[in-house]
């Protein structure tokens, strides 16, 4: 007759040997990925050699689900000799560190949180004047950068062409975008979207600057700084 010590040990060995079978779902489930898939992903705009002057490129975090929120949701890089938290800002998006040492090693990127309920991807915008004032011309240019860009990754993007530049802030935020020339100044109506095309969180405070609306030569205002510009590709 077994005694209970015995029958212990023998349900944890089969405990162990399930978890063995299945563990190469565990780390999704269990809030991890490869740091190795995001650095290629990253790198490749790193060594892009055509004009990105007025790009930027992050590594973003983001809810499957429109009703979930990032509040509380954190990243951390972990490896056997590297330890990083990376910050979230408000649309998921952080700077994602290129180090050979924690490629080599195999390091995680580690959520505490289930990351199969998140997508994990780069993401280009447009990088943010101090002072808040963007040429028309500028941001045209801006567009088209990242429109070459994208079509260098996707040759989804061969048909597509720039229509804009979308500003995004926090919801609950007073901002305002104008657009000045030299007869008149208008203020761009907000509206309830995402900051990024196709996003789920559709809740930011955003204002389109769109190309065939306005001349070339004119400013655009932000009176706040925003949490994202991006592009408008269609």
């Amino acid at each position: 007759m077994l005694t209970m010590a015995p029958i212990r040990s023998l349900l944890l060995l089969l405990t162990l040997c399930a978890v063995a079978r299945t563990g190469a779902a565990q780390p999704q489930e269990a809030g991890w990925i490869s740091y190795r898939e995001a650095y290629r992903a990253m790198v490749t705009f790193a060594k892009y050699g055509k004009a990105k002057n007025f790009l930027q490129n992050h590594y973003q975090v983001t809810p499957k689900d429109p009703g979930q929120s990032l509040e509380g949701v954190r990243l951390t890089l972990t490896g056997r000799t590297t330890q990083l938290n990376l910050p979230l800002d408000p649309t998921g998006r952080t700077v994602l560190p290129l180090l050979k040492a924690a490629y080599d090693e195999n390091a995680m990127l580690v959520l505490n949180r289930n990351a199969s309920l998140f997508t994990f991807q780069p993401r280009l915008s447009i990088v943010p004047r101090v002072d808040g004032i963007y040429e028309g011309q500028d941001l045209r240019m801006a567009c088209d950068q990242a429109l070459q860009y994208m079509r260098y990754t996707d040759p989804g993007y061969a048909s597509r062409q720039c229509k804009g530049v979308r500003f995004a802030f926090v919801p609950k935020s007073d901002a305002a975008v104008r657009i000045r020339d030299p007869e008149r100044e208008v203020t761009l109506v907000p509206e309830l979207g995402p900051a990024f095309d196709g996003e789920a969180n559709a809740g930011f405070r955003v204002m389109t600057y769109r190309f065939a609306d306005w001349a070339e030569r004119i400013h655009v205002i932000s009176q706040n700084a925003p949490v994202a510009i991006a592009p408008v590709i269609e």
